[in-house]
């Protein structure tokens, strides 16, 4: 039998008896400071920044604090069963990797998508892999081991390079593509505009552009050749606004799942699920792209009640295990991470990241066992009340 995720802290505790003291933090905000120290300036404004004056991403945050976990009684969880069932697959726990386009960044050797990859692998905890990316997909996709990877597409304007992009991604062995819906266009991001930084536009993270015949075909000259021209291209095929007549086209590119993230509306979902989307992710970009909107979470059942028994997957504002425990009762099938394990390997590599995933694992596994919850199962809206 596999230890339960809650065992991490008999290790530490075990180790500290040997006078062994960890050396990554525990709490978010530590983790988040010390990252800030590791990071350039322009790359940290990037990943901690949002949209406006970021009040949809502190709503992010603050709306798990409206909710409260009822402690039952009597319950005698001695074991706890973290296990989901997504796609025909049983993943060890609900926790995934968000798609972060910088995150080859935050690594000090710049490849922090292979690390990334790494800590999926050695944590059982699967990596949406972003399409900005310092390293190809097929890569990152050689490191994940056993646990299965999600490919997410920044759909661009040049529907044959779409194509290449998810064939690629389906060849390389990724179980899903991810469509993000919500960036087509970059957001009003003060904290970039202060430090006039746009890293894909200093030729960051575009290994999966460059590396593609059909956009290498696209150019005069070879991005080694000349760069400039590489990103210039960049810039005229990121992002096609997509409309639902696009919907069965992306639909046809793929045997595999297909996943619309950004979903945030109920009458969207149902549109999504009746056009064929395989899976919804309800998510805001961390606050990211848009300010003054609502909160992810707080738009979570709604989204849960349209899909109708699609497969749900959630990211915006977690950062805690306690987070995690919340959104499955409302009702998510997976739950997903950004900036934390950003933050972990900006510290310490893959090892601050699987840090950061076994923290917030044991952090779930025991509040579930201290509070009366062995399955996933049983985290129900019920198991929830508001609070403040």
């Amino acid at each position: 039998m596999t230890q339960p995720f809650g065992s991490y802290q008999n290790e530490i505790y075990l180790a500290g008896l040997g006078g062994v003291v960890p050396s990554l933090p525990f709490a978010h905000e530590e983790l988040e400071s010390r990252a800030r120290a590791a990071l350039a300036p322009p790359v940290w404004s990037y990943v901690a920044g949002g949209a406006g004056d970021e009040r949809t991403q502190r709503a992010n945050v603050a709306a798990f604090e409206r909710w409260g976990l009822y402690p039952r009684m009597f319950v005698g969880a001695a074991e706890r069963d973290l296990s989901t069932e997504l796609f025909g697959m049983t993943l060890p726990s609900p926790l995934f990797m968000a798609p972060i386009g910088v995150i080859g960044l935050c690594a000090q050797d710049g490849h922090g998508d292979l690390a990334t990859a790494r800590a999926a692998a050695r944590t059982g905890v699967p990596m949406v892999a972003s399409t900005l990316s310092a390293d190809p997909m097929e890569e990152v996709a050689a490191e994940f081991g056993a646990t299965p990877g999600f490919f997410q597409l920044y759909t661009p304007t040049d529907r044959e390079l779409a194509e290449s992009l998810v064939g690629r991604a389906e060849k390389a062995g990724f179980k899903a593509i991810v469509v993000t819906l919500d960036t087509w266009v970059t957001g009003w991001r003060p904290r970039d505009l202060s430090t006039a930084n746009f890293p894909q536009l200093r030729g960051h993270c575009l290994a999966n552009y460059t590396g593609d015949p059909v956009f290498r075909a696209s150019l005069d000259r070879t991005p080694e050749e000349d760069p400039g021209a590489a990103v210039l291209r960049w810039t005229q095929v990121f992002g096609a606004p997509l409309t639902w007549d696009d919907l069965p086209w992306l639909r046809s590119l793929t045997a595999l799942p297909l996943i619309v993230k950004g979903l945030c509306h109920p009458e969207d979902v149902r549109r999504a699920r009746d056009r064929g989307a395989d899976g919804i992710y309800c998510s805001n970009h961390g606050g990211r792209q848009a300010n003054g909107g609502l909160p992810a979470l707080d738009v979570l059942p709604e989204v849960v009640a349209a899909a109708q028994g699609l497969p749900v997957l959630f990211d915006s504002g977690v950062r805690s295990g306690a987070d995690v425990v919340k959104a499955i009762a409302l009702g998510a099938t997976a739950v997903g991470i950004g900036r934390p394990y950003a933050y972990g390997l900006a510290v310490g590599g893959a090892d601050g990241i699987v840090h950061v995933l076994r923290s917030m694992l044991a952090e779930a596994d025991l509040l579930m066992a201290v509070d009366g919850y062995p399955r996933l199962a049983d985290l129900t809206p019920d198991a929830l009340r508001r609070v403040g």
